[in-house]
């Protein structure tokens, strides 16, 4: 590790998006670095991280949201439930923070190319996923990849996320999306149901060289990996990020050991097989 890789660079917040209107608080915040050559020369893979200064409060790991297709700006989405996202939370467009990074394995890009995949978000856990989502939708990319379709899981219509991507995601090529929220409610025509019940009735599953994306509450994942290992898929083809516990980025403070792995290190993308030699802890 180089002593640069502990220095952040400065970046300045372009815009900021209100994704949700309830007490589920979210924002997407769109970043562009302050220095023209770090801009020119800073890549990502889908699934990685970076870690996120807020100077004079501290810095927290957060994922990206925006595909590295996007050479003009950076995005990531920000739930309210600590010191530093709320810190996040109350900055202005053309304040300036700090980014360090990018850390991580990312998703396997080149193995999952010639195949169907199924994407499974639920709540913020879609925001890594868009990444991925908006990198294999990409003109330069769409042909690379076979059938896509999307279960995007909300709590409420209001707790929707990134609404704006849908009419492209709908028009794709080759793409279904479905959208399903937990309990029924006025003015809602879509599915209604836990993700977990819904991939057999909703989804084409049972197509040949599929591979599941999927990223949510710890709970909607143990039940998406368990219901569709019922399904036939298997292990190696379940793949999820572990983004809980992380905190210095770079392995060194241990909080995010979970058994012989580092979250920051070895993931924070891992497939089903990899989870079932953790700890029942993760």
């Amino acid at each position: 590790m180089e002593k640069t890789d502990m220095l952040p660079h400065k970046a300045e917040i372009l815009q900021i998006k209100q994704e949700t209107e309830t007490n589920l608080n979210i924002k997407t915040f769109r970043i562009q670095f302050q220095d023209s050559g770090v801009r020119e020369n800073f890549n990502f893979k889908p699934g990685q991280f970076m870690m996120v200064t807020v100077y004079g409060v501290g810095e927290a790991p957060f994922g990206f949201s925006s595909s590295p297709t996007e050479k003009d700006y950076i995005e990531f989405s920000v739930k309210e439930v600590g010191l530093v996202t709320e810190a996040l939370h109350n900055l202005k467009e053309g304040d300036e923070i700090g980014i360090r990074g990018p850390f991580g394995n990312g998703f396997p890009l080149e193995s999952t190319e010639n195949k169907n995949i199924i994407f499974i978000g639920g709540g913020i856990g879609l925001a890594p996923l868009r990444s991925l989502i908006n990198y294999v939708l990409d003109e330069n990319n769409r042909d690379k990849y076979k059938k896509v379709q999307l279960l995007n899981a909300f709590r409420s219509p209001e707790d929707t996320l990134f609404c704006d991507d849908y009419e492209w995601w709908e028009n794709s090529k080759d793409t279904l999306v479905k959208y399903t929220i937990d309990e029924p409610c006025e003015g809602w025509s879509k599915c209604v149901g836990y993700p977990h019940t819904l991939i057999e009735d909703e989804l084409d599953y049972n197509l040949p060289d599929t591979r599941v994306f999927t990223c949510g509450p710890p709970i909607m994942i143990k039940f998406i990996t368990e219901r569709l290992q019922e399904l036939g898929i298997e292990p190696e083809e379940i793949i999820t990020t572990l983004e809980m516990k992380m905190s210095c980025g770079v392995g060194k403070c241990g909080r995010c050991n979970i058994g012989h792995y580092y979250v920051c290190k070895d993931g924070p993308v891992f497939t089903l097989d990899q989870l079932r030699e953790m700890p029942d802890e993760y």
